[in-house]
């Protein structure tokens, strides 16, 4: 049985394809992606903002320092 061998972006992109689709339940895709709802609806947001390029990590390095 082969492996399968597959990046965040690309797992990140199917999450939405199959959480736009109509009729979707987004929580229980989110079980079975391993993700928690808070962190797909953060995905489903940055993509209706930013298009593919919202799904790529983000620094979380503050912006400023006291």
């Amino acid at each position: 049985m082969p492996w399968s061998t597959r990046d965040t972006m690309s797992l990140r992109e199917e999450f939405i394809t199959l959480a736009c689709q109509e009729g979707a339940n987004r929580r229980e895709l989110c079980r079975r992606f391993g993700i928690s709802p808070q962190t797909g609806y953060k995905w489903l947001a940055r993509f209706a903002q930013l298009g593919s390029l919202g799904l790529a990590d983000v620094s979380r390095r503050p912006l400023h320092s006291p």
